[in-house]
């Protein structure tokens, strides 16, 4: 189990420090329904992925791991896969970021934060964790990390849970700091919100391209063994 968690570290990683899911933690702590929906908002982000980890190692089935601990040719052509689509995103993202000190117009869905229930909140939290394409590549990714070391369902799901609960490390960092900073936290948090906006293409490009290139590393390395 130690080498399925040590595999799908990157990947939990590149989840949690997604800026636009903590933007729009930060702007539901602003509201009346803060704490409410700020609670909803994890919980709705940890249990999509949780169960899109659920779904696709349920889907992967036995890894079909030779016995010397090979991983099977599909998980190669997976991460090859992957990390083409990630490099494609990077390049994307970088291209489409800011220009000077300009700060890029924040998505329109987040002008209807202010209004939303905390149901409301917990559903886009379980859709920004699983439905974004960045975030459903780093998923897959890490489902088949897991599933490539042929470990038991159980140790299977423990590793699950570590890269559930370290992929929204990003999300639930504001509601902490809401709740132990009080009339503080408001500062704080809205310098968060401005970095995260406008760093937002960069960081994800970094992002993108050093687990694109682990990746296709990984693939590389897998099909001259």
């Amino acid at each position: 189990m130690g080498e399925a968690i040590g595999q799908l570290l990157p990947f939990a990683v590149g989840v949690a420090v997604s800026p636009m899911p903590v933007v729009a933690m930060v702007l539901m702590l602003m509201t009346s329904q803060a704490r409410a929906s700020g609670v909803a908002f994890v919980l709705g982000w940890m249990l999509g992925i949780g169960v899109a980890g659920a779904i696709l190692l349920a889907l992967a089935g036995p890894s079909d791991a030779s016995s010397d601990g090979a991983p099977a040719d599909w998980v190669d052509w997976l991460k090859l896969l992957l990390g083409a689509l990630l490099l494609l995103i990077a390049v994307k993202e970088w291209r489409a970021r800011p220009a000077g000190d300009a700060e890029p117009p924040a998505p329109k869905w987040m002008g209807a934060l202010e209004s939303l229930t905390p149901v409301k909140a917990g559903l886009i939290a379980l859709a920004l964790g699983t439905i974004n394409p960045k975030n459903l590549l780093l998923i897959i990714g890490g489902a088949a990390a897991v599933a490539q070391t042929g470990i038991s369902g159980g140790d299977q799901a423990i590793a699950w849970i570590v890269f559930t609960l370290i992929a929204s490390i990003g999300v639930a960092a504001p509601l902490v700091i809401y709740f132990a900073m009080g009339a503080r936290a408001s500062a704080i948090l809205d310098g968060i919100r401005h970095w995260m906006v406008r760093n937002n293409t960069a960081v994800m490009a970094v992002l993108c391209l050093i687990v694109g290139v682990k990746l296709i590393g990984d693939a590389i390395t897998g099909f001259s063994a």
